[in-house]
């Protein structure tokens, strides 16, 4: 959710798609230390069908630059594939958040966020690109500075 939001924090308007039935919730107001909580729409479907056609065709249209979806089960290709020829058509960008385990082919790049303890610092995060269809695999340790809103990169102890 915070790899979401650093995301969106970057491109101005963004449109939340997700199903209704989920316990828990998604408030704008409390994302408001990484982008304008007015910016940010959110839509509750009644299924993940409902989810992947909502977020293909706010991708297709390009009106919002950034549409974030939470998906409950795996994507099979054609749906991944409909998603990125959407995203392309619009010239938006897409972030699906897909529950551990689940993974999609079709993804161009595959990204894992855990925390790292740092007693001195709750925001530490590691970010690591586990697939990436046009580049290298990579880990950064990132910190997210609230003042500024924009990650900083940070050095592992000992690099």
């Amino acid at each position: 959710m915070v790899f979401a939001a650093i995301s969106a924090a970057q491109a101005g308007r963004v449109l939340w798609v997700r199903e209704a039935w989920q316990e828990e919730l998604v408030n704008p107001v409390g994302l408001a230390d990484f982008f304008d909580p007015a910016c940010m729409l959110v839509a509750q479907t009644r299924n993940q069908t409902e989810t992947l056609a909502v977020a293909e065709e706010a991708l297709k249209d390009g009106a919002v630059p950034f549409v974030i979806l939470e998906i409950t089960r795996p994507l099979d290709l054609r749906e991944g594939r409909r998603l990125q020829l959407a995203a392309k058509a619009g010239n938006t960008t897409g972030l699906c958040l897909i529950p551990e385990g689940m993974g999609s082919n079709a993804a161009e790049t595959r990204w894992h966020c855990t925390p790292v303890f740092d007693p001195d610092d709750s925001t530490l995060m590691r970010w690591e690109i586990i697939k990436n269809k046009s580049g290298t695999l990579k880990a950064w340790h990132v910190r997210w500075n609230a003042a500024a809103r924009r990650l900083d990169v940070v050095s592992p102890a000992g690099e």
